[in-house]
């Protein structure tokens, strides 16, 4: 199974090419699409809510594994040079620079403007990535651009598979009632293996239930692995009680405040102490105020671009979190919105 997402500006034919990869399904601020054949299974997600917010962005970047980044004959916009900063600061491993719309230009125009790309993304978390120009009117590419996704998918299955035996977790994105069923959600399981009758907890409002039943694709399944997208039948809670963000898991840490390890993006404006910005972690997010700045252990009144300092961060909703989690911050009244990364000091 394959979960990709497509980000890009609104004019880079990212929704256009969203309809040829799959079916259309759910829509929210993002846009599910699914393909099947064989054992050939697609989810495609479209950010269709960006660029007016950047919580479609990071919605359907954290429930995919690679990610199509699509860029018209025009060449880079504001919002894609901000696709390109999130992708470095979630340091997205897999994904593809889809070059749109080759039939509207000349081959050399496109080799032009990879190589352009090629340069701007140096030393950026897209620096390896492949390139591919399609056409979705002429089909130039298509196919060959779904064989190199489910090249891709190969490997990620591979590396997913080494996260079958951590402890279950997994993030929500939508929730429901059923007639005769009751709480249902629909996620992906982030890590470990999730089972039938398993009691798990639901962050973070700390609320216990037990996995009824399990689907996968429609199909009934008695276990889902690492990377599945799944709809699970919950017992012991209701579908008010768990919305797109929480995570089912064993245990979590839950917090309102947080101290960061960060370092600020070469490309972002500095931000002050008691400045607002935003904090995105899995699929929450929640405003925080910057209490304290510290460089090398000495206070400071300012975050500059290109440097790590530890944050102190205060907000007012409950966010869960492990470890190994890595939020991203963000500035809402910049024209760049991304500004960092962190990790829980």
């Amino acid at each position: 199974m394959t979960k990709i997402a497509i980000i890009g500006s609104e004019k880079s034919g990212k929704t256009t090419l969203a309809g040829k990869l799959g079916k259309k399904g759910n829509v929210t601020d993002v846009t599910m699409y699914d393909y099947a054949k064989n054992d050939s299974i697609l989810t495609t997600i479209d950010a269709t809510g960006y660029p007016v917010s950047v919580k479609p962005l990071i919605t359907a970047l954290n429930l995919s594994d690679i990610a199509l980044l699509c860029i018209p004959p025009q060449g880079l916009d504001p919002q894609a040079a901000e696709c390109i900063i999130a992708l470095d600061l979630m340091q997205y491993k897999h994904g593809i620079v889809v070059l749109t719309k080759a039939d509207s230009t000349y081959p050399f125009a496109i080799d032009e403007l990879k190589a352009k790309l090629q340069n701007i993304t140096k030393g950026t978390a897209l620096e390896n990535w492949e390139y591919m120009s399609i056409s979705t009117t002429s089909f130039e590419g298509m196919e060959e651009l779904k064989a190199l996704i489910f090249e891709m998918g190969a490997k990620v299955d591979e590396e997913l598979r080494e996260l079958d035996g951590l402890s279950p977790r997994i993030m929500i994105d939508q929730s429901f009632n059923v007639t005769g069923i009751g709480c249902v959600v629909l996620g992906v399981v982030e890590q470990g293996t999730i089972n039938m009758k398993d009691k798990m907890i639901a962050y973070p409002t700390k609320k216990e239930l037990e996995i009824r039943s399990i689907q996968m694709h429609d199909v009934d399944v008695k276990s889902a692995p690492a990377g599945a997208r799944v709809g699970l039948a919950l017992k012991g809670i209701q579908s008010k009680d768990i919305d797109r963000g929480f995570v089912v898991s064993k245990e979590e840490t839950v917090a309102t405040n947080f101290v960061l390890n960060c370092r600020v993006s070469p490309l972002a404006k500095s931000f002050n102490v008691n400045d607002m910005l935003h904090l995105y972690v899995g699929l929450q997010s929640s405003p925080v105020r910057v209490v304290e700045i510290t460089e090398g252990g000495n206070t400071v009144e300012a975050a500059n671009p290109g440097k790590e300092y530890t944050l102190k961060l205060e907000g007012t909703k409950e966010i869960s979190y492990i470890k190994t989690d890595r939020f991203i911050l963000s500035n809402l009244d910049e024209k760049q919105r991304f500004i960092a990364y962190g990790h829980e000091q």
